[in-house]
């Protein structure tokens, strides 16, 4: 594979796009090259004041980009009911199904359909949503979609016995957790999706370590006293989505790939194919956390 240059990239105009979690972070910076591109993005976001906000943002430097804020919960599992109808009900075509939106170590805490957040908004929502709009997905010629994973999923288990971490709370165990459910759905979704004959391709990309707001629980004494040492490490949020975009708009890309930084560790560096740790290749947990997932959301789908 050729190195990634996004302004090779052709215009993608007329394709529509969605981007979790686009008001700040790896996904503004994901939005952001999208509008540059001509494409229909639209910010699905939490937050609307913010999503607003990050929408203007934008237009203030591509005036003429196409952005559709719309309100997306992924702790609540009604909203992202409600925004895929929504979504449903005024598009006719989704190209790109981007899941990118997530949080990272906050204390502990329950989605408000019971879940730990971090498996309930980074796995189990996304899980849902992509399920609700699969359909309109699959009836879009080349149609892709992007699960946002993590080099966190190198260390991760998928803990059947206590999913909800409710014994014993580790924020870092959980989200750890919730990267590694995030790789095997995108290759578990690859499989089941060529299974069933759809030419939609599913794929996974990680940022490296970049400096965005998934930081915030991070003590703050921690945060400052290595921060001299990250400065080594990290790179900034605009080359971090970059694996993203790769994923989303690579013209060689197939299903199953996973993408990040190729420098030291993959922390950072171009964006180009990652490592995907055994342990998210193993598809008997696959197929059992399929079925949980599906449990837990109340939705089948493929």
């Amino acid at each position: 594979m050729s190195t990634f240059n996004i302004n090779d990239t052709p215009s993608q105009k007329d394709k529509v796009i969605i981007v979790t979690g686009s008001n700040i972070g790896l996904g503004y910076e994901t939005a952001l090259e999208l509008a540059k591109k001509e494409a229909t993005v639209i910010m699905a976001c939490r937050n609307m004041d913010k999503a607003n906000a990050a929408k203007n943002k934008i237009l203030a430097s591509v005036p003429n980009a196409d952005l559709v804020t719309m309100k997306l919960d992924l702790g609540d599992l009604a909203s992202v009911k409600s925004f895929s109808e929504n979504f449903l009900a005024k598009y006719d075509k989704l190209d790109i199904l981007i899941n990118n939106a997530g949080i990272m170590i906050p204390p502990y805490q329950l989605t408000k359909d019971g879940f730990e957040s971090q498996f309930g908004v980074n796995h189990l929502g996304h899980f849902y949503l992509t399920g609700l709009l699969l359909d309109r997905v699959n009836a879009t010629p080349d149609s892709r979609i992007v699960v946002l994973s993590s080099l966190a999923h190198t260390q991760g288990e998928i803990n059947f016995d206590d999913l909800q971490n409710k014994e014993k709370y580790s924020a870092m165990t959980a989200y750890q957790q919730s990267k590694l459910a995030n790789i095997i759905f995108a290759l578990e979704l690859q499989r089941r999706l060529e299974k069933a004959g759809h030419q939609t391709i599913a794929v996974a990309a990680h940022p490296g370590i970049s400096n965005t707001n998934l930081g915030q629980h991070v003590p703050r004494i921690l945060y400052y006293l290595l921060m001299p040492l990250f400065l080594f490490m990290i790179h900034s949020p605009n080359s971090g989505a970059m694996p993203t975009l790769l994923a989303a708009l690579g013209n060689d890309v197939k299903g199953g790939e996973y993408f990040g930084p190729t420098g030291r560790r993959e922390m950072k560096g171009p964006a180009g194919r990652a490592r995907i740790a055994g342990r998210a290749k193993n598809t008997e947990v696959a197929k059992r956390l399929w079925e949980v997932s599906e449990q837990l959301t109340g939705i089948q789908y493929l």
